[in-house]
């Protein structure tokens, strides 16, 4: 997955500082997803993965805080809140319930930048496990999200690696179908089976991995994936 970019998901209502924040994060080699609204943004966060979300407080269907919340609930993406109140109650507010970062408008885009850069960077550094998994085969570096395959870099979709990574994360592990649903498509979608098995099917068809005689992807019927670390 060489050369793919960071997806940063903005939610905020000012047509202004959607803008402004669309071009300063692609000058910076953002894919950028705007919201105007609670409604939009938790859709996109449930469907896109971003690998962080500029939150608003102040929304004109929801309070951010109350999406932070909803968003606790299913995902811990670096999140970072915006708002007009700079009072110190509205901050520990924020961070109490799960905001990692929080800046006060207006903003200088070189510091939200370098804001980003150390959530994305503490992310990293907190990560579970080793974020790189190799054999004779198959290299995956989480930390770069990279992917190859006989030496070659493997051209995978946003979910196709999100998928490939939670279960490099849990390697040897079972993840249930309703852990990966939950995590990568949202809460809403815990039921939809049919979308992880077209997205296995894709990775197995990519990696050449036959679901019968698995050496990566085993699948533990009714129950989840597993991704096996060794030779299967």
């Amino acid at each position: 997955m060489s050369s793919t970019h960071l997806c940063a998901l903005v939610i905020d209502d000012e047509t202004q500082i959607r803008k402004f924040l669309d071009i300063g994060l692609r000058a910076e080699g953002y894919e950028v997803l705007l919201a105007a609204n609670a409604a939009e943004g938790l859709a996109l966060a449930a469907t896109r993965t971003p690998d962080v979300v500029i939150l608003d407080i102040g929304l004109p269907d929801r309070e951010g805080h109350e999406v932070l919340a909803e968003l606790r609930q299913w995902t811990q993406v670096p999140v970072l809140m915006l708002s007009v109140r700079d009072t110190e109650k509205e901050k520990v507010k924020a961070l109490d319930a799960g905001a990692n970062d929080y800046m006060t408008k207006p903003f200088g885009i070189q510091e939200l930048m370098a804001r980003l850069r150390a959530l994305l960077r503490s992310r990293a550094t907190n990560a579970e496990v080793s974020p790189h998994y190799q054999d004779d085969r198959l290299s995956i570096d989480l930390g770069l999200r990279e992917v190859a395959l006989d030496g070659e870099p493997l051209a995978l979709t946003r979910k196709e690696y999100a998928v490939l990574a939670m279960l490099v994360r849990h390697a040897g592990r079972v993840v249930s179908q309703q852990q990966l649903l939950r995590e990568i498509w949202g809460g809403t979608h815990v039921h939809d089976t049919h979308y992880l098995r077209i997205v296995l099917g894709k990775l197995r068809q990519k990696l050449g991995d036959d679901p019968t005689t698995p050496r990566w992807l085993k699948t533990e019927p009714g129950v989840g994936y597993r991704f096996l670390s060794g030779n299967g």
